[in-house]
């Protein structure tokens, strides 16, 4: 008899492929994923790191251009001033009346002609007037009281420079920017103001020597936020109060340079601005670059390489798709030869255990019969227990299918066969057709008295079904029985030995008078009674 216990499937096939299979096709997603994220991430990370580098170096780029502005305005500035230092001191060691001014005219001259940056040098007195300058013909009757820079002078007893707001100049129309000082009689009053005008266009040629893009800035103002000059250059915003601005009113009083970014009041435009505060004269000067082109190199080269990137993702994600259908392909393809293999085993398992049972009762076969009796009996040899064998025969068969014919007969062999099956209690236990109404039942490790209690119970339910038969003496369907049960013993006896003692005992029975159980015991063979019951 085939084991009960024979998997389904190949141990760690089917079921380890099915536990597999869907972690791999995880794997493959993952993998497809984790690339193209990798991908996209790397170079947002690249990308946002050359930002950031560009945007230090366009701050560095801005520092070192205010450095530049605020050096420049300083050597302006100092040269103008060591003029204006020299004159006081010529003026004061001299009586004003009695000065030879044709000679510090010509000194004037000179001094312009050597400092390209000058637009005049004057010398105005206590009311005003002008004194003496560098101009060729000394224009008369002018007066410059009413200016910025004298009124300062006048009204501040401080000797130090003073820098004014932008004015256009009496004399030529150009806006200039005055670098004066004032000086003294010999008595400590005021005795006037030695001026220098430097032309506006001295620092517009000089900022224009920087490349700040379209947008960029470079302004020139007093500490009080007063405009001086801007690059670019608009001549609305010259002498402007730009003090309510970040720049002075926010950055300036916090740190004497720096460079921070933030949005133009003037334009809007965002830029990178450096300052600086000049620590010999009272100036600010700011250099700014746009923050938009600046990044322009970035951006361009961003979309660019975000483009590869995209292209390169979406090949990786098509060759993705592809590897993970291909999976999906082979799973199928797995699964499918895994159902027919399933399905050809149910079927070869089918066809054994058709090739094992009768057609007829569903009982084991002659084969299956004759296999499971020579394991038993070699197990039986091993463990040195008992083998019985129950041999049954349907009483007067022939003289039945006489009666109602062949297919009756195979419905009696039927009905007798589900008895016999039921009187299966164990794993190991055969009910088998041995051949034509001829049955037998294999008991493992059952002695001749389990085995003989056994056929009474079978002879009993057979006598119990009441299936008429008048060619039987009783009237109806009967078994006789043969039994035999002993140890098989190596060398000794053989599975056939079983099979003849139970047939012998089987023809003892029929002998007596059938309808009855015989052994090879001695002694009466049991006989079943009409009351179903075995005696």
């Amino acid at each position: 008899m085939m084991s009960s216990n024979t998997p389904e499937h190949p141990p760690g096939q089917p079921a380890a492929q099915g536990r597999t299979r869907l972690p791999t096709m995880f794997l493959a997603i993952f993998l497809v994923v984790l690339v193209c994220v990798s991908l996209i991430g790397v170079q947002a990370w690249l990308s946002l790191r050359a930002r950031t580098v560009q945007l230090k170096e366009s701050a560095m780029a801005a520092a070192n251009l205010a450095e530049a502005v605020a050096q420049h305005a300083y050597d302006t500035i100092k040269e103008a001033d060591t003029v204006l230092v020299g004159l006081v001191e010529r003026i004061e060691h001299q009586d004003p009346a009695g000065a030879d001014y044709g000679r510090i005219h010509d000194l004037l001259v000179h001094r312009v002609a050597e400092l390209p940056q000058l637009h005049g040098i004057f010398i105005y007195g206590d009311d005003g007037r002008w004194l003496v300058n560098s101009q060729p013909v000394l224009l008369r009757g002018q007066n410059n009281s009413d200016r910025e820079y004298f009124i300062h002078h006048r009204e501040h007893a401080d000797r130090g420079i003073h820098i004014g707001p932008p004015v256009r100049s009496k004399s030529t129309g150009d806006w200039i920017v005055t670098v004066s000082r004032r000086f003294n009689r010999p008595d400590g009053g005021f005795g006037g103001v030695v001026l220098a005008t430097i032309n506006m266009e001295y620092f517009q040629k000089y900022f224009q020597r920087f490349n700040i893009g379209q947008e960029g800035a470079i302004q020139l103002a007093l500490e009080d936020g007063i405009l001086l000059v801007r690059r670019p250059f608009n001549e609305k915003s010259l002498g402007r109060d730009i003090s309510k601005l970040p720049l002075f009113s926010y950055y300036l009083p916090r740190a004497a340079a720096g460079t921070v970014t933030f949005q133009s009041a003037q334009d809007g435009v965002t830029r990178i601005n450096s300052y600086r505060r000049l620590d010999q004269y009272p100036l600010v000067v700011s250099a700014a670059l746009s923050r938009d082109e600046a990044l322009a190199q970035w951006r361009g080269d961003m979309y660019l390489d975000s483009g590869g990137i995209l292209l390169l993702v979406l090949v990786v994600g098509l060759l993705g798709v592809r590897l993970v259908r291909q999976i999906r392909w082979r799973s199928q393809a797995e699964d499918e030869l895994v159902q027919a293999r399933n399905g050809l085993e149910a079927l070869n398992h089918e066809l054994e255990r058709l090739a094992m049972q009768d057609g007829l009762t569903g009982l084991s076969n002659r084969r299956h019969f004759d296999t499971a009796l020579q394991n038993e009996f070699s197990r039986a040899m091993r463990s040195a227990s008992p083998l019985a064998l129950i041999m049954l025969d349907v009483d007067c068969f022939k003289q039945y299918n006489d009666l109602y014919g062949h297919a009756a007969g195979d419905e009696c062999l039927k009905a007798i066969g589900k008895v016999v099956a039921a009187s299966k209690h164990r794993p190991g236990d055969v009910a088998a057709r041995y051949g034509g109404e001829e049955l037998a039942v294999l008991l493992p490790g059952t002695d001749v008295a389990g085995a003989i209690a056994v056929a009474g119970k079978i002879l009993a339910a057979i006598e119990a079904l009441q299936l008429q038969h008048p060619g039987n003496p009783t009237g109806h369907v009967t078994l006789s029985a043969g039994v035999e049960s002993f140890v098989p013993v190596r060398f000794e006896s053989e599975p056939v030995d079983l099979v003849r003692a139970a047939d012998q005992a089987l023809y003892r029975a029929k002998s007596q008078g059938r309808n009855r159980i015989a052994s090879n015991i001695v002694g009466p063979a049991p006989q079943v009674k009409s009351s179903a019951s075995a005696s």
